[in-house]
């Protein structure tokens, strides 16, 4: 059932911001979209929401969310991965750890860049903690808008829009 375009008109525009707003329902937006989707689609929504499971964010996760079908999935992941290991990169480096510490290296993407490489240190460098961790937040905001500018009424529309859920809803826990 591809009824994009009406799932996409009925979700909300969101901004950054939005943390701060009590009328967000993150998990009842999710579960609404769920409802709409076909049981394909919804397997790939499973699979962006596993991503959110910290007992689940280890090589093999990665392995196959690389690998997957769809796009969103695949370039979202990998930027996920990147980002979180140059945040252990950095911190390791800030402890006096060993640098290869609580790194996901999959085979065959040891020479892969990651671009965003500087935007990272940049944010890390800063001294409060709360503006670092939305520094971060905000280079996901900007990667999700990235991957999803040409994409309106489709599937990884929707997807952005769960992860930018995702991001609002952090905030407004904390």
């Amino acid at each position: 059932m591809d009824n994009y375009e009406y799932i996409v008109a009925c979700l909300p525009v969101l901004r950054p911001e939005d943390s701060r707003s009590d009328s967000l329902d993150a998990a009842a937006i999710v579960e609404e979209i769920r409802e709409q989707l076909s049981a394909g689609d919804a397997a790939v929504l499973d699979t962006l929401l596993a991503g959110y499971d910290p007992d689940r964010m280890d090589a093999g996760f990665y392995t196959e969310a690389l690998r997957h079908k769809n796009r969103f999935i695949r370039e979202w992941f990998a930027f996920d991965m990147e980002l979180r290991n140059a945040t252990v990169a950095y911190l390791n480096q800030s402890l006096g750890r060993p640098a290869g510490q609580d790194r996901i290296l999959l085979e065959g993407r040891e020479d892969e860049e990651f671009e965003d490489l500087p935007a990272v240190e940049s944010v890390l460098r800063g001294s409060d903690i709360l503006r670092r961790e939305r520094g971060l937040d905000d280079l996901r905001w900007r990667k999700i808008e990235e991957l999803t500018m040409m994409d309106y009424f489709d599937l990884d529309a929707i997807l952005g829009t769960v992860a930018k859920l995702h991001i609002i809803d952090r905030w407004r826990s904390l």
